[in-house]
């Protein structure tokens, strides 16, 4: 079994604590990190490997970044999503693992959060989902487990948000933006957690206004699974507790696990 988790982790350095008590907890074998916040050389790598994990980033100063943690070890890195040479912005980081079945590819995204809508940052977010789609397309084509984890800053549906009415305006639940999720779903990809459960899971909670004291959250970061990894799917959660730690991210781990095993 493969446990694989995806967690904004809203700064590195500032959460190493956190990240380091929830490894050991948890104990997942790949994890995809988003907004480490930091370029690769300031990330806190040793104290991870020292838990067991081979570390890739694809970092950037003070503001996105993403990296995956595994306990396998990487075949293959791939870093920017492909469609935009002009693109600077570090959101994307592919790993290629072997397990016993073959090739596992996972992919940490953190896909842009487009507000205000109307401006430049909303045409860049869904510029940046078509790019995502044309590549998931072809990576399709190879026809190997893909899991594509991150936060997508999308809720895909009213059942996604505490409050759905609060989000009309926001970049996050405009139409234009779920229906390019809905896109990336029609391709053949599984929500890993919608696959297992109907009810109201939320993996993020805002820092304002009591937001986790009164559950007032939403769903937007997500593990698509590809046509061969959905059948490989035994269980999916939401890591909620982890919200209620000192000097918490604004999201918590989502998980899905895998029936493979390493090679």
């Amino acid at each position: 079994m493969i446990k694989i988790a995806t967690w904004n982790i809203n700064g590195v350095r500032a959460r190493i604590d956190n990240l380091l008590t929830w490894l050991k907890d948890s104990a997942p074998d790949i994890v995809c990190l988003q907004e480490i916040k930091t370029v690769d050389e300031g990330f806190p790598r040793a104290e991870i490997e020292a838990l067991g994990y081979h570390v890739e980033t694809h970092g950037q100063k003070g503001f996105n970044g993403v990296a995956i943690l595994s306990k396998l070890r990487f075949d293959e890195v791939n870093r920017r999503l492909a469609g935009d040479e002009a693109d600077e912005q570090a959101r994307f980081i592919e790993g290629v693992f072997s397990t016993a079945a073959g090739a596992l590819r996972v992919v940490s995204l953190y896909l842009p959060n487009g507000n205000p809508v109307g401006t430049e940052k909303f045409a860049y977010k869904l510029a940046w989902m078509a790019r995502l789609e044309a590549w998931a397309s072809a990576r399709l084509e190879l026809e190997e487990p893909l899991v594509i984890a991150g936060d997508y800053n999308v809720i895909p549906q009213p059942i996604d948000a505490k409050n759905p009415d609060a989000w009309l305006g926001d970049a996050l639940f405009q139409p234009e933006s779920r229906s390019a999720f809905r896109r990336l779903e029609n391709l053949g990809f599984t929500d890993a957690v919608r696959a297992v459960t109907d009810e109201p899971l939320y993996t993020f909670w805002d820092y304002q206004a009591g937001a986790w004291q009164k559950n007032n959250g939403i769903r937007i970061d997500h593990l698509m699974l590809s046509p061969e990894a959905a059948p490989l799917l035994t269980g999916a959660s939401v890591e909620k507790h982890v919200r209620a730690w000192e000097k918490p991210s604004d999201h918590v781990p989502a998980v899905a696990e895998l029936r493979l095993d390493a090679a």
